[in-house]
């Protein structure tokens, strides 16, 4: 699978630790950057690339995720959502890791570096990649519901 990263300073290190890891399990790892230390950089930019490059690779039919993270992950988080076609989910958690995806096919997930050890932050991320979108109805007509929004602004909620 092909996994896009971004981060900002307070990641560089979990960046480079995560690359490798990743790389051992098989993945192909693109890096969006930064590729060094600027305690003052701007994370939309690299976390904004990362999401696209999702996106590009998904709607080439290529298997592809992407992992954007920071000191919280909110921040991060939300460049990447302003991306068309970009689901990132902030997981904090293993549960919240596998609901983004079967729940929600989450394409991206965003981790708070400075919330978590490495080892938790790296097991929450590849049981992201691990999961499936469950595919069940009720999850596929939310995310059309969403995808509408995204597309032309109208809501267009299902009766229920």
């Amino acid at each position: 699978m092909r996994i896009h990263i971004a981060t900002d300073h307070a990641g560089l290190e979990f960046s480079t630790r995560l690359q490798a890891h990743l790389a051992h399990q098989g993945h192909e790892v693109i890096d969006h950057g930064p590729t060094a230390y600027d305690p003052v950089d701007d994370y939309p930019a690299f976390c904004i690339r990362a999401a696209q490059g999702v996106v590009r690779d998904q709607n080439a039919e290529v298997d592809a995720l992407g992992v954007v993270f920071g000191g919280s992950g909110n921040g991060e988080q939300i460049s990447a959502n302003k991306v068309h076609g970009a689901r990132a989910a902030l997981v904090w958690n293993m549960s919240t890791a596998e609901l983004a995806r079967q729940h929600n096919d989450a394409n991206i997930v965003a981790i708070g570096a400075r919330q978590h050890t490495f080892d938790e932050a790296a097991a929450f991320i590849d049981r992201f990649i691990a999961t499936p979108f469950s595919g069940e109805e009720r999850h596929v007509r939310r995310i059309a519901q969403i995808a509408a929004f995204e597309a032309d602004g109208s809501l267009k909620p299902e009766a229920r």
